[in-house]
């Protein structure tokens, strides 16, 4: 099976919008049709809490339509049209879906940052973890984030094996960011969240792109929007994964990125496994 998860940053922008950036976005989505993936994981949708348009649902079925999708959106008490999560899955997949709860602080469990599908032999799950924000305002919140999180994973890996996509903020290594001596106190690259990975990890899962390219450096998931060379100079962040339950690390053939062209910020990853 193939997999493709991608922080899209604004799935709204890109079905109701003819800004350029939309228009990039859009080619974006192109690609990953391409790729003909039988799963489809979008990260940081920015829906409405009223959900999905009549727009959007006509341009989903004009983009894809051979999938179902399922989506969850920040609910009341979080930021309005905030992160969001969809997941779109071939229509002959069977699949039941839910949208996790797990216990984490302030409005975190109302942001809509998790999807999970259960398959008859896996799970699939999805996250946008919580950025820590400027001066790490968020940190506290986040490691608690992580350790439910891993909770999570582990639970559902106790059932069956699990496969977990998405932008997970940060970098695990130095080799995962081109300046990692500039990053120590940037978020994305604190102790702190570099130690919740490793946490994830100890619950039984593998990085897969580590897995497939061991030490090779220079390849990257993010690259600021906001400086404008970055994606030239290539002075990017590896902040998105896909990880798999020990047990299967073996079944997986492909793990990488995905050439998103010009436009920065996130580019999709694709997972390739025999499952």
């Amino acid at each position: 099976m193939k997999f493709i998860s991608w922080n899209i940053d604004s799935l709204n922008a890109a079905l109701t919008s003819d800004s350029n950036r939309a228009v990039m976005t859009r080619e974006v989505l192109n690609t990953i049709k391409e790729e003909n993936p039988d799963v489809i994981a979008i990260q940081e949708t920015k829906l409405p809490q009223s959900g999905l348009s009549k727009k959007h649902k006509e341009k989903l079925e004009e983009y894809f339509p051979d999938y179902n999708y399922v989506h969850v959106t920040s609910q009341e008490g979080a930021r309005k049209s905030y992160a969001g999560c969809m997941t779109l899955y071939k229509k002959d997949l069977d699949v039941n879906s839910n949208f996790p709860i797990i216990g984490a602080p302030g409005t975190m469990d109302l942001e809509g940052r998790m999807v999970t599908l259960e398959f008859d032999d896996f799970y699939f799950t999805q996250v946008y973890t919580p950025n820590v924000g400027e001066k790490l305002v968020r940190l506290n919140d986040r490691q608690e984030w992580d350790r439910k999180y891993g909770e999570y994973l582990s639970k559902l890996d106790d059932e069956k094996p699990v496969i977990a996509s998405g932008d997970f903020n940060v970098a695990h290594m130095e080799i995962d960011l081109a300046h990692p001596e500039n990053n120590h106190m940037s978020p994305g690259f604190t102790d702190e969240e570099r130690e919740g990975f490793t946490y994830i990890l100890e619950k039984g899962f593998i990085d897969t792109f580590r897995h497939i390219h061991g030490d090779v450096e220079g390849k990257y998931t993010w690259w600021a929007q906001r400086v404008k060379t970055s994606k030239i100079n290539n002075s990017g962040w590896r902040i998105d994964y896909f990880l798999v339950s020990d047990r299967i690390k073996d079944k997986v053939s492909r793990s990488d990125m995905i050439d998103s062209g010009d436009r920065q910020d996130h580019t999709p990853i694709v997972l390739e496994i025999e499952i």
